[in-house]
């Protein structure tokens, strides 16, 4: 019962961030880069560095031993390369593998409803350093280099980053 609770809890809280992303309420990097289409992750660069998060950030009604979780949100470009099931494809049979491989932990994938061209999934590490080596590995990974070539999907892609409350059940 109590892992079923933290499942909705988690849905729930995605969902509501999700709503916040598409409202353009969400965090976004200010770089000009991201804002152009891409088929990838976007690179670990100077000035697209991870906020902080994870226990190393305190505040308010932040759990002390929070991970840092990273929502992603990514909507096909229209008239882009690649559509949502060649990137589902992709996560399936290549990207979540490598996600593993490179010490990422997946917290789920989430096909909305209401936005047939939308992924949205979230991961979770240790803090934000964590994170952007996890990434920069990712990204250099020859499987993902590949991958991507090979399944290309032009993308426009949101990460908002999030620290646990306090009384969440999943830190």
């Amino acid at each position: 019962m109590k892992q079923r609770f933290s499942i909705t809890a988690l849905c729930c809280a995605g969902m509501i961030v999700l709503s916040l992303a598409v409202t353009g309420h969400a965090q976004t990097p200010p770089s000009p880069a991201t804002a152009a289409p891409t088929n990838q992750a976007e690179p670990v660069r100077a000035g697209n560095q991870t906020p902080p998060c994870g226990s190393a950030v305190s505040g308010k009604n932040m759990a002390a031993a929070s991970r840092c979780f990273e929502l992603r949100t990514y909507t096909l470009r229209p008239g882009g390369a690649g559509n949502i099931d060649l990137l589902h494809a992709r996560f399936r049979e290549v990207s979540s593998r490598l996600f593993v491989k490179h010490g990422m932990t997946i917290i789920g994938f989430w096909q909305p409803v209401a936005m047939p061209d939308t992924l949205v999934y979230m991961l979770a590490y240790k803090d934000g350093a964590t994170r952007d080596a996890q990434w920069a590995a990712f990204n250099a990974d020859p499987e993902w280099v590949e991958t991507r070539a090979r399944m290309e999907v032009t993308l426009n892609v949101t990460r908002v980053f999030m620290n646990a409350a306090d009384y969440s059940p999943i830190k």
